[in-house]
């Protein structure tokens, strides 16, 4: 019995120890916190791409504190203004790499030719017009998405970024799950040997920015109008980002055989956007 106890125990360490690897690993890559940027974290993050849900609670919670923040103690600063801290707060945690892949992906939308010559333009360093038509729809889209935002209240607002951003990571896990990468590089280094169970685990990483709001508006508001709004703001939040990055995926998967790292980046920020606006518009018709 005392064996078996050991077992168990070491058998419980080991997976915590690569659970943390992992997060590292998407803490690392994903955002520009500087933890997770050795190889081994790389790798765990790599096998286990459902970590990415963990990044979406980080960057989600700080981005959604600027329009939060500001509509609760500085309701007079500008909705522009406002947006505008935003965009830089989520680019300032994340990044512009994935900007890099809406490019790519912008630029392999509209050339004309099969999946092999869509792939060609994904590799070329050229920037075209389709690069930048892509960049300039979805930087445009998440600053209205913050506009939306700054119209709302506090506790709609950052339940909305939160659960974007949740829901953009858990998409990107679900990619990985279902998606086959149709040639070597980063896309493929992440489908590989990445079964349904990913998705499993994402989706369960996920559900505490869904069931946050049902749980904490009425601790801080007697409405019980309020609370619900809140929820179903979040969850069309959520439930948007995943249709952004599932109509990425569903254009790669049938004009470039499957997702690349390009793609990867580009359903992130599409996702996103799409998440943003979804909560809003729920959030207003509910």
């Amino acid at each position: 019995m005392t064996g078996v106890l050991a077992t168990g125990v070491r058998a419980f360490a080991g997976a915590l120890g690569t659970g943390v690897r992992a997060v590292a690993g998407a803490l690392g890559f994903l955002t520009r916190v500087p933890v997770g940027r050795d190889g081994d974290a790389w790798a765990a993050f790599a096998a286990h791409p459902a970590a990415a849900v963990v990044p979406g609670y980080v960057v989600g919670a700080l981005a959604g504190a600027v329009p939060a923040l500001a509509l609760a103690f500085a309701p007079g600063v500008p909705a522009a203004s406002v947006a505008l801290a935003y965009v830089v707060g989520v680019y300032a945690l994340v990044g512009i790499n994935n900007l890099d892949g809406v490019a790519d992906c912008g630029d392999a939308m509209v050339v004309h030719g099969d999946a092999e010559r869509r792939r060609d333009v994904l590799a070329d360093t050229t920037t075209g017009v389709g690069a930048l038509a892509a960049v300039a729809l979805v930087v445009a889209g998440l600053a209205l998405g913050a506009l939306a935002l700054a119209g709302t209240d506090p506790l709609v607002a950052f339940a909305v970024a939160l659960a974007a951003e949740v829901g953009a990571r858990t998409g990107l896990a679900a990619l990985a799950a279902v998606g086959d990468a149709p040639h070597d590089g980063l896309g493929r280094t992440i489908t590989d040997g990445v079964g349904p169970g990913t998705l499993v685990v994402a989706l369960a990483l996920a559900v505490p920015a869904l069931a946050a709001p049902a749980v904490s508006v009425p601790l801080l508001t007697d409405s019980s109008n309020e609370a619900v709004a809140v929820a179903v703001a979040a969850l069309g939040a959520f439930a948007g980002a995943l249709a952004g990055t599932g109509a990425v995926g569903a254009w790669a998967q049938r004009r470039l055989g499957g997702p690349s790292g390009d793609v990867f980046g580009a359903a992130t920020e599409v996702a996103r956007v799409v998440g943003l606006h979804a909560g809003v518009i729920a959030w207003t018709l509910s």
